[in-house]
């Protein structure tokens, strides 16, 4: 008993002291950019011993893959983007609700995510590991779209020349960080003014128009 309420303490300090550094690495990344940011300076502002941050992360890409997990998924489980609890509410919506769940999913995590995927823009132009982690946050941003937009594709006929493999490119680039970052902390729109500019912008990009007779009784 003794002995696993030991092991319980030291998960629970280890928990503590890794979302500690993260936070660090996070603060650090944001204001100083990838490249200047130090794991010394990490360890320094966590409070930790930079030989532990070595122990826990090894390197600082590590260290930024990490966070992004964390800051698009919002916590730590290890649960993947498309067995959260939202897509699965949107992939079973009708074909408008499904747009607006995936268009208000999308600013709670773009809200959280955009100044640190604003670092790994910044640092992918020079870094080739940090290029490569881009390329694959796009990839998998992508994979998301397809699976939304192949559910639309199924519930409804899509807007004339529009399949589901064009729908996933126009949502991610409707829903793209670098466009949210541009609107809302460039151009000081607020959130939901974004979010109801999304929404208008996928439902008459993809959806067909409604016919004459049912906009008139609208």
């Amino acid at each position: 008993m003794a002995a696993s309420r030991n092991t319980g303490v030291r998960a629970a300090r280890a928990a503590a002291n890794r979302a500690r550094m993260l936070a660090a690495a996070r603060d650090l990344f944001i204001a100083h950019g990838y490249t200047a940011t130090t794991m010394k300076a990490i360890a320094e502002r966590a409070g930790m011993a930079v030989q532990t941050l070595y122990f826990t992360f090894a390197t600082k890409r590590a260290i930024l893959s990490e966070l992004l997990d964390v800051e698009i998924a919002g916590d730590t489980e290890p649960v993947a983007t498309l067995d959260r609890p939202w897509v699965a509410e949107a992939l079973a919506a009708a074909p408008a609700e499904q747009i607006r769940l995936q268009v208000a999913a999308a600013g709670q995590i773009l809200a959280r995510v955009t100044p640190l995927l604003e670092v790994v823009r910044s640092a992918a132009a020079t870094d080739p590991e940090i290029a490569e982690l881009w390329r694959t946050n796009i990839a998998q941003r992508h994979t998301v779209q397809l699976r939304l937009a192949e559910a639309l594709a199924g519930k409804t006929a899509l807007r004339a020349g529009v399949d589901a493999a064009r729908a996933a490119d126009i949502a991610l680039a409707v829903l793209a960080p670098e466009t949210y970052h541009l609107l809302v902390q460039e151009r000081g729109w607020s959130t939901d003014a974004w979010e109801r500019w999304a929404v208008d912008a996928l439902t008459r990009q993809l959806l067909p128009d409604a016919p004459a007779s049912e906009g008139r009784a609208g």
